[in-house]
């Protein structure tokens, strides 16, 4: 009963709150706007059970629209996670595109890729993945995690330095005949299409 009290409250046409819903951008929150209860997954964290739907009061939001683009900015898939970016939902959706190991591309590019290798390795899928593709994180996002990771440093890098990934980074010799070392694919891809399209979450073949 208090939480349906509280939903109707936030959502009177008396409430300052429901002014909310008329201006332009209604993500925003004044500081005079009464605090709407939402349950959404704070992007590259691990989800957690305050992220689940509480109630079912009011018309809810899908929580992302995920992509899978190829490195040209094609895209190649798209679908919506209701609730969370969680891992499980990413590898059980990548499996349905990709349905035979064949199929599997070399390389899933993810802001969050180290946490759904380290799911894919609690749920033992790992085992059937590492046969065939790496899970890297884009550049934008990998300068961001933190350095003190070993496993996303060794098995998520973008651009290795050691030579370890020639088909992600390449060499050319610069004018002065200098080696000059080159990332060989744009991780970027669909980070670009999230620009273009607005607010939409992204992952990159």
């Amino acid at each position: 009963m208090a939480a349906w009290k509280q939903s109707v409250k936030q959502m009177s046409q008396t409430s300052l709150a429901s002014v909310q819903r008329a201006i332009n951008r209604p993500s925003d929150q004044q500081e005079w706007q009464i605090g709407a209860i939402r349950n959404t997954q704070p992007h590259d964290e691990e989800q957690t059970r305050d992220n689940l739907l509480k109630t079912y009061f009011t018309l809810n939001r899908f929580y992302c629209v995920e992509t899978i683009c190829a490195p040209c900015g094609v895209v190649i898939a798209w679908t919506k996670f209701a609730a969370a970016e969680s891992q499980t939902n990413i590898l059980n959706w990548l499996t349905d595109v990709y349905p035979t190991i064949e199929s599997w591309p070399s390389f899933i590019c993810i802001d969050k890729a180290c946490l759904v290798m380290k799911t894919a390795v609690t749920n033992k899928s790992w085992d059937i993945w590492k046969q065939t593709s790496h899970f890297i994180v884009d550049t934008y996002h990998y300068t961001n995690h933190k350095a003190t990771d070993s496993m996303c440093r060794e098995w998520c890098n973008p651009a290795p330095i050691d030579g370890s990934q020639p088909n992600l980074v390449g060499e050319c010799i610069d004018e002065n005949g200098n080696v000059q070392q080159f990332c060989e694919f744009n991780t970027e891809a669909c980070e670009h299409l999230n620009a273009w399209l607005g607010g939409f979450e992204s992952i990159l073949k």
